[in-house]
């Protein structure tokens, strides 16, 4: 299995040491023709207004589009943002996933936090996991859910944090900045097309 990871800004590097770390081959995509051969693709934190702007400049919007419409794909904090519906605001987005997602919805970067969150999936790769310890950094909100996804993980106050889409992954938090590998397991789950 081979799965790369958007590498045009953000904590690309993160996640690539994540998925080596568990024996994956990766390879960074810069280009369109970087896309063949994969078997999915991540789409890290960073800057998503950027993420777009770079996406769009290296035209890689269609290919993107046309990647998740066959293969597994998962988008952390920025990323999320990136595959979304709608973030109420003009910016260019891959109008993937079944989702609103709100930016910046816990404040600035002083504001940012760590949390504990029960992810049932989670035990699909690790039966007998605990809860999984969430990172956020001036973290998106998933503000809304419709069509054909649904809420993986949520906090006390109902508040929507990840969620999935046959195989499309939306994280507000960066699992990359942990030693849980738990999550990217799992996305490697839905990339050998056991959604």
């Amino acid at each position: 299995m081979k799965i790369g990871v958007l590498a045009l800004q953000g904590d690309f590097h993160e996640h690539i040491t994540m998925l080596s770390r568990i024996g994956v081959e990766t390879a960074e995509v810069r280009l369109p023709e970087h896309l063949d051969g994969l078997d999915g693709l991540v789409i890290p934190g960073g800057e998503s207004t950027t993420i777009g702007k770079l996406a769009t400049d290296f035209d890689l919007l269609e290919p993107l589009r046309k990647f998740a419409a066959e293969k597994a794909i998962w988008g952390t904090c920025a990323g999320a943002i990136f595959l979304s519906k709608d973030v109420h605001r003009q910016q260019p987005l891959l109008h993937l996933m079944d989702i609103v997602v709100e930016r910046n919805a816990f404040g600035r970067q002083i504001a940012s936090f760590e949390i504990d969150l029960e992810i049932p999936v989670l035990k699909e790769v690790a039966p007998g996991g605990g809860p999984y310890h969430a990172v956020f950094i001036r973290a998106p909100l998933i503000a809304s859910i419709s069509g054909g996804a649904h809420a993986l993980a949520s906090l006390e106050d109902g508040r929507i944090v990840a969620a999935q889409q046959g195989r499309m992954l939306a994280t507000a938090f960066h699992p990359e900045l942990t030693g849980d590998d738990r999550f990217h397991r799992y996305f490697l789950h839905l990339a050998a097309g056991q959604s």
